[in-house]
C-alpha cells in the first residue's frame, strides 16, 4: 500500500460517474468526488425528485432521473455509486455491473452474505471492478498500522480486537436519521451492520483478510429509549453485538460494537503479534524488549506528509472516493474492499446465526443458512 503509485492526476482523462441515491450518505460521497481530481458526477437517480433537483443544483450535476435504468443506459458513464439502504445493494449493483459499469457500493456490502457473494460473482463474471465503502481503511491510523505490519514490526500476528462505541447513538430513536435504519426489513441489521462493518473490516484488512473458520456471538437490545420513538420506529435490530471469531493460521478476533450502552468509551481496536502490538485509537505501538516495556506514540502528520511527498502517493488514498477514482483512472491498484467486505458479512451473519442457535457456528454453516434479504424491486432510484 505504501509503494509508489502512478498517482499524478494531471494528465488523465476525466472519469464520469453516476450516483444512485442522494440522501445523507450520497451527499458525503458527492463531497468527496467534488474534491477528487478529474472526476465528474454527471448524473444522479433518486425517487425524491425535489431533493434530487436541489442536490443537482448544489453540486452542478447535469442530469437527474427517477428511474435508475435511464442512468444505467448511458454509454458515457463509466462507473456507478450505489448509495441506498442495505437490502437494495444487490439488485442495483448487479444491474449496474450487467450494464457494463464499474460499481462502488455503500457498506455493508448487502443485507445477507449470499447477496454479497452474488455481487462479487457478478463483478467477476462481468469483468468489472467492485468496491465497497470501507472508509476506515484510508485513515492515517490504519495506514500507519499497515506499514508497521508489512515491515514485520509486529512479528506473526495472532489476535485482533474490533471495537466500536456509541453511548446513545441509535439512528432515529436517539434523534438523527430515519426509522429505516432500525428496521430489519430495510437495514437487515443494527450496530453490527451500521458501524461494526467498518471496524471488523479494518481488522480483517490489517490481518491480511484471513479465511473465517467459525464464529460465536450474541446480540442485545436492552437500553431504554424514548417510548414514542420506539413505537413509531419499528425498531427490531440489535444495539449491541459481541463475537469471537476463529480465523485461519491460529488467528483470532474478538468484537464488541455498541449503538447504546451504559458505559464510557471503549479502548480502540488493536492487533497484536509475537513481536509487538498496535492500537488504532489512540494510535500507539507497543513492544516488550528485554526488561523494557515500550509504549510508542507517532507523529501521524509527518507520516501523512511523507506518504504524499516522499512516496508520491498523491491523492490515491485520501478518501474512499479518491481511491475509487484513482483505481478507475489506472493510477492505483484497487484495494480488495469487496473481498474484505464479503468476509465481514460472513462474520456478522455468523454472529446472528450463533445467537439464534445458542452455539458456535462454522463458516460453512453460515454460508448454507444465508438467505437473501434483497428487495428485488424495479430500478426506480
Amino acid at each position: 500500500m505504501i509503494a509508489n503509485s502512478t498517482s499524478d492526476a494531471t494528465d488523465v482523462a476525466r472519469t464520469r460517474i453516476g450516483v444512485i441515491g442522494v440522501g445523507q450518505i450520497g451527499k458525503i460521497h458527492l463531497d468527496n468526488y467534488r474534491a477528487a481530481p478529474n472526476v465528474e458526477v454527471v448524473a444522479i437517480a433518486d425517487t425524491d425528485e425535489a431533493e434530487a433537483r436541489r442536490v443537482a443544483a448544489e453540486y452542478d450535476i447535469e442530469s437527474l432521473y427517477r428511474d435508475a435504468r435511464e442512468l444505467l443506459a448511458r454509454d458515457d458513464i463509466e462507473a456507478v455509486d450505489v448509495c441506498l439502504h442495505n437490502n437494495l445493494h444487490r439488485p442495483y449493483t448487479v444491474a449496474a455491473l450487467e450494464a457494463g459499469k464499474h460499481v462502488y457500493c455503500e457498506k455493508p456490502m448487502a443485507g445477507a452474505y449470499c447477496d454479497a457473494a452474488a455481487m462479487l460473482d457478478a463483478a467477476r463474471a462481468c469483468g468489472k471492478m467492485l468496491s465497497i465503502q470501507l472508509s476506515t481503511l484510508f485513515s492515517r491510523e490504519t495506514r500507519a498500522a499497515k506499514q508497521l505490519i508489512d515491515n514485520g514490526n509486529l512479528g506473526r500476528l495472532y489476535h485482533a480486537r474490533s471495537t466500536g462505541f456509541r453511548r446513545r447513538g441509535r439512528p432515529f430513536v436517539d434523534g438523527y436519521g430515519t426509522a429505516r435504519f432500525v428496521q430489519r426489513e430495510i437495514a437487515a441489521g443494527g450496530a453490527l451492520f451500521d458501524m461494526g462493518v467498518y471496524h471488523v473490516a479494518n481488522m480483517l484488512y490489517l490481518l491480511g483478510n484471513p479465511e473465517v473458520r467459525s464464529i460465536t456471538g450474541k446480540t442485545y437490545q436492552e437500553t431504554e429509549m424514548d417510548a414514542t420513538r420506539r413505537a413509531s420506529s419499528g425498531y427490531d435490530v440489535e444495539e449491541l453485538g459481541v463475537g469471537f471469531v476463529r480465523l485461519a493460521d491460529n488467528v483470532t478476533l474478538d468484537i464488541i460494537e455498541s449503538w447504546a450502552i451504559h458505559m464510557n468509551a471503549f479502548e480502540g481496536s488493536f492487533v497484536v503479534g509475537g513481536d509487538g502490538g498496535v492500537r488504532l485509537d489512540p494510535f500507539g505501538f507497543f513492544q516488550n524488549i528485554g526488561d523494557l516495556e515500550l509504549d510508542c506514540r507517532a507523529d501521524l502528520d509527518s507520516f501523512d506528509y511523507r506518504l504524499h511527498n516522499v512516496h508520491d502517493m498523491g491523492d490515491a488514498y485520501d478518501s474512499p472516493q479518491h481511491h475509487w477514482a484513482a483505481a478507475l483512472q489506472g493510477r492505483a491498484p484497487l484495494l480488495p474492499t469487496a473481498e474484505i467486505a464479503l468476509n465481514t458479512m460472513l462474520i456478522s451473519e455468523g454472529i446472528y446465526l450463533s445467537d439464534r442457535l445458542g452455539r458456535e457456528v462454522t463458516a460453512d454453516e453460515v454460508r448454507a443458512a444465508s438467505q437473501s434479504t434483497a428487495i428485488m424491486q424495479s430500478l426506480i432510484g
